[in-house]
């Protein structure tokens, strides 16, 4: 008997594996760094000698250089500075979906059920007769050949309109999203990081929308001591910025937006970690950082009830626990008939995914 032979372990592809596993701390480093590739890389080389990532066979140097070659980065011609690419940017929201929506089920394929019936690609057992308007390939021809046969006889084929039988189909509706995101001090105040979680979600909610919902819209709009729009692509770079929290020029601008959307159904998503602090009279900025400002709540608890009245749906993700602001909050929610969710920074994802899904599948009234 022979027995167990023992040999040192040698990986296939040693290179390439390397790269996989480094590339997931990469994206994340340029979450955090607000697409900064020079800090990010600093971070990676950081983290190498601390923890050894890379081993003689495959270098930091080789990483590097096979970010480049597989187009993750660029390389200026003038001063040799690197900077990410659209695939990078497509990468980071890709991570971001699996990190904050793994729990995803099969079965959604990007359009949304609700309990009416009318066009739509996902069939029923119920038929009905036909009617002018109904699509051509919703006809069942098997059952519009039978009735022929039984109102006509099986002699000589006549197919008429009376015999045409209609298959009925789930309806599917559209929906039109903003997501408001709170990019004041405080969302990097007293050592704790919640802009990254925020990006996270931003990016994975809005590559879930765009690859699983395309017919849907989503806008994403961040909000200090104003309020402006941002495209998807700007996700990765976004920063905080020293501002104050002016949630009623985040809700009008939100309220602007889906004015101009055509679906029937509409909401909002705000993330924040504050209470509103700022508001903008004129020219100047009336302000109050301390406590609950009256002027600003009533003001902010007036935009609930105006999105209320043109049906559009608030849904608060609240990053803080102080009793205080959550009872804003629960006002606010009451308000607009709306929903809140009080979550820690590592339960926001799992929230906003929930959420959302279900809002898919029903008709916002």
């Amino acid at each position: 008997m022979l027995g167990l032979r023992f040999t040192d372990f040698v990986p296939d592809n040693i290179g390439q594996k390397s790269f996989v596993e480094l590339l997931k701390i990469f994206l994340q480093l340029l979450t955090m760094t607000s697409g900064n590739v020079s800090e990010a890389l600093n971070w990676m080389n950081q983290l190498d000698q601390k923890y050894n990532l890379t081993n003689d066979q495959y270098g930091m140097g080789d990483f590097i250089q096979e970010l480049k070659d597989k187009n993750y980065l660029n390389e200026t011609d003038i001063d040799k500075t690197l900077t990410i690419t659209s695939k990078s940017e497509q990468a980071i929201r890709k991570q971001s979906l699996d990190e904050i929506f793994g729990k995803l089920k099969k079965g959604f394929h990007g359009n949304h059920k609700t309990p009416y019936s009318g066009q739509g690609d996902e069939s029923t057992s119920d038929r009905r007769e036909y009617y002018f308007g109904d699509l051509m390939e919703q006809i069942d021809m098997t059952g519009s050949i039978k009735n022929s046969q039984i109102n006509h006889g099986i002699e000589e084929f006549q197919l008429t309109e009376s015999d045409l039988e209609v298959e009925e189909r789930d309806f599917k509706t559209l929906t039109s999203t903003v997501l408001m995101i709170d990019i004041s001090h405080s969302m990097i105040l007293y050592g704790e990081d919640r802009i990254t979680p925020a990006k996270k979600v931003a990016m994975a909610l809005s590559e879930l929308i765009t690859t699983k919902y395309p017919k849907d819209t989503l806008d994403i709009i961040v909000f200090g001591n104003e309020a402006w729009p941002i495209a998807i692509k700007d996700l990765p770079y976004l920063q905080v910025g020293p501002y104050h929290t002016n949630t009623v020029a985040g809700l009008d601008l939100a309220m602007d937006i889906l004015k101009r959307r055509k679906t029937s159904n509409k909401q909002i998503f705000m993330i924040t970690d504050g209470k509103p602090t700022c508001l903008k009279e004129g020219i100047k900025y009336y302000k109050n950082s301390f406590g609950l400002d009256k002027k600003i709540m009533n003001k902010t608890l007036d935009c609930a009830a105006k999105a209320r009245k043109q049906n559009v749906s608030i849904t608060t993700y609240m990053i803080a626990r102080d009793p205080y602001l959550q009872q804003f909050v629960r006002e606010f929610t009451k308000i607009n008939n709306g929903r809140a969710f009080y979550s820690s920074l590592t339960g926001l994802g799992d929230f906003v995914f929930e959420d959302y899904i279900r809002n898919r599948r029903k008709r916002l009234k």
